[in-house]
């Protein structure tokens, strides 16, 4: 049979709950003691039971994480590095996805409610002050990702700045009338993604022509960050009577779908329109994609880090870090001559 904690306590001539202090390094033990009840805990190879262990610190070694959408190509990425480091400490992640993104209050409320986790992760969405407060009260660490708020942690990544660059590098190539497929308005990085393209545009004394920029309708799914709305966008811009000769796409699904409605009224990129995406998730390579690469790995690494520290109570303040994007210069953006994109 299985040794319990019984038997160590036995063995050690105390009480289980002094087992139990001397197993989850409590106070109010001796060291002497402490020392021998691990000890004999080791010499009896003595597991102990990860339910009752919960049940008797109150904790779940999981960790919540409330996402948009769950097949996305960035949050899949960001997902699966997330997952690989909780693992690797010993925790699980549980996953809360949103139906329609006017409903995240809600489920804000049943991540705390149900207390099915030690601490929450906050993917691209935007928490209000009332959460804000009402997650610090709860003493629940909780950790934003892709987005910012002052009063809880927070990676976020540079979106403005991003985009800037993405526009400028189409501005040093020569191009003046650069249009802009962008997601739906009301999502945060596509405010900002938006602040960084016109910025680029005005500081450069450019034209933005209001029929080149489009947001795309979250009606259409994933707050408009998807294929279909890239599709009909660059569908959209080429019925005009004139259309912009590059284009700065909001992410690389969306561009994947701007390249195949372009292919389709026999455009060649980069020659009749250049175009450069932003995240640079798996297939960019691929398709010859010029892209803002989002640092996955690390926001994920940085994120498990601290998480994990607070929940060790290894650290204290706040802890907000905004990353930088990186320019990747393949063939859509026209530096490399001689590629057209190919499509099945």
């Amino acid at each position: 049979m299985a040794v319990t904690i019984y038997d160590v306590a036995k063995r050690a001539g105390v009480g289980i709950g002094t087992v139990s202090r001397a197993l989850n390094d409590r106070p109010n033990i001796n060291t002497e003691t402490k020392n021998r009840i691990l000890s004999i805990a080791k010499e009896l190879n003595y597991t102990p039971h990860s339910v009752a262990q919960s049940l008797a610190s109150r904790k779940t070694h999981t960790i919540a994480a409330i996402v948009p959408f769950f097949f996305n190509y960035f949050f899949v990425g960001l997902l699966r590095n997330i997952q690989y480091g909780l693992s690797a400490q010993g925790y699980s992640l549980l996953l809360y996805s949103l139906d329609r993104v006017e409903d995240k209050q809600l489920l804000f409320e049943k991540a705390l409610s149900e207390r099915k986790c030690d601490a929450i992760l906050v993917l691209s969405l935007q928490v209000g002050q009332e959460y804000a407060e009402k997650f610090r009260r709860t003493r629940i660490p909780v950790m934003l990702i892709d987005n910012h708020n002052p009063l809880l942690d927070s990676i976020s990544i540079a979106n403005e700045r991003a985009a800037e660059a993405a526009t400028r590098h189409l501005i040093k190539l020569g191009h003046k009338h650069i249009g802009l497929i962008n997601g739906d308005y009301h999502s945060f990085p596509a405010q900002s993604r938006m602040q960084g393209f016109v910025k680029a545009m005005r500081e450069e004394n450019l034209p933005i022509d209001p029929a080149f920029v489009i947001h795309c309708d979250a009606q259409i799914g994933e707050d408009g960050f998807n294929e279909q709305a890239g599709y009909s966008s660059m569908q959209q811009l080429l019925a005009q009577d004139k259309h912009p000769t590059a284009l700065f796409v909001a992410s690389d699904v969306q561009a994947l779908g701007a390249m195949r409605a372009a292919k389709e009224n026999g455009l060649k990129i980069p020659h009749d329109i250049a175009l450069i995406g932003f995240d640079d998730i798996d297939f960019a390579k691929y398709m010859g994609l010029s892209t803002m690469r989002q640092p996955v790995e690390l926001m994920a690494e940085l994120a498990v880090d601290r998480l994990v520290k607070r929940l060790q109570n290894k650290t204290k303040g706040l802890f907000q870090v905004e990353l930088n994007a990186e320019l990747i210069v393949r063939e859509t953006c026209g530096c490399k001559r001689g590629f057209q994109a190919q499509f099945e």
